[in-house]
C-alpha cells in the first residue's frame, strides 16, 4: 500500500523548534516533488514549503521564510521540515503531499496527489 506518514508534531513553546518528517512506504520518493501544507482550525489549507525531486529547488511561504527549512534524504525515503522560532500562528495540522515531478520546480498539488494523514503542531506557552 502506498502511504505517506507524517511525524514529529507536538506541543512546543513559542520560540521553540520541531522537525517534521514525511516518510513514504510502498514507493520511492526520489522521483517526487514534496510539498508541506498546514491547516489551522477554521482556515483553509495553505502551502508552507516545497522541494523538488532532486532537492535543488525549494520554496517557502512568506510567513515561514527564514524560520523553516525543507530538506530530503532520498536514501531514507523521507522529507523533513525543520521549524525554528515557532509562533502561535504556526499552530495547525501539517500535511505532506507527493507527486512525480521531474523538473526543478514544484507542481500545484491537488487532492489527486499522495497525501499523508497529518501531524498536529501546537505552539503555546
Amino acid at each position: 500500500q502506498l502511504q505517506l506518514v507524517e511525524s514529529g508534531g507536538g506541543l512546543v513553546q513559542p520560540g521553540g523548534s520541531l522537525r517534521l518528517s514525511c516518510a513514504a512506504s510502498g514507493f520511492t520518493l526520489a522521483r517526487y516533488a514534496i510539498g508541506w501544507f498546514r491547516q489551522a482550525p477554521g482556515k483553509e489549507r495553505e502551502g508552507v514549503s516545497c522541494i523538488s525531486y532532486s532537492g535543488g529547488y525549494r520554496n517557502y511561504a512568506d510567513s515561514v521564510e527564514g524560520r523553516f527549512t525543507i530538506s530530503r534524504d532520498n536514501a531514507k525515503n523521507t522529507v523533513y521540515l525543520q521549524m525554528n522560532n515557532l509562533k502561535p500562528e504556526d499552530t495547525a495540522v501539517y500535511f505532506c503531499a507527493a507527486r512525480v515531478w521531474g523538473m526543478s520546480s514544484c507542481p500545484k498539488f491537488n487532492p489527486n496527489d499522495y497525501w499523508g494523514q497529518g501531524t498536529q503542531v501546537t505552539v503555546s506557552s
